[in-house]
């Protein structure tokens, strides 16, 4: 191996060391992964049959020029549950949650938090609850309910 392909490959090493964190913190919702919704008459609905599968769905929105994320999860219990994709104590970082099987994990700090106690437990690094209400096909969300979360982000 020539010289410049030495420096070639060490460069394609330290970007691919530097990329590939990136790619791993797009599953965790950073890099774009919130889906946009939008409210009618100060009320969000989404589909049940988009998060009734188990698995973290991920929603940004923007209101005045306010930003707030949260996520719906269907937990082992059957209930759609809801939260801030944020805590009280790590929200600084803004690296909200991710999941693991029936668990959300703190992307800044680590700690689980089974799914089933998502909308009970507050406080600390739990999920911060956002309420919900499932009605006929969807889950509605009040924006009275979603504006005290800008505090977060």
């Amino acid at each position: 191996m020539n010289r410049n392909t030495g420096v070639i490959f060490l460069l394609v090493v330290l970007c691919a060391s530097f990329l590939l964190p990136l790619t791993s913190y797009g599953a965790f919702g950073f890099f774009g992964q919130h889906k946009s919704v939008k409210s009618i008459d100060g009320v969000i609905h989404i589909p049940v049959k988009d998060v009734n599968d188990g698995e973290a769905h991920y929603y940004l929105y923007k209101d005045s020029g306010n930003v707030v994320k949260f996520f719906l999860v269907k937990s082992g219990d059957g209930v759609i549950r809801a939260a801030f994709d944020a805590c009280d104590v790590c929200f600084p970082a803004k690296k909200g949650y991710s999941q693991d099987g029936e668990f959300m994990i703190c992307n800044n700090c680590g700690r689980r938090f089974h799914t089933s106690r998502i909308n009970v437990e507050e406080g600390g690094c739990n999920p911060t609850p956002l309420d919900r209400q499932v009605v006929g096909a969807d889950v509605v969300i009040n924006v009275d309910d979603i504006v005290p979360g800008t505090r977060f982000f």
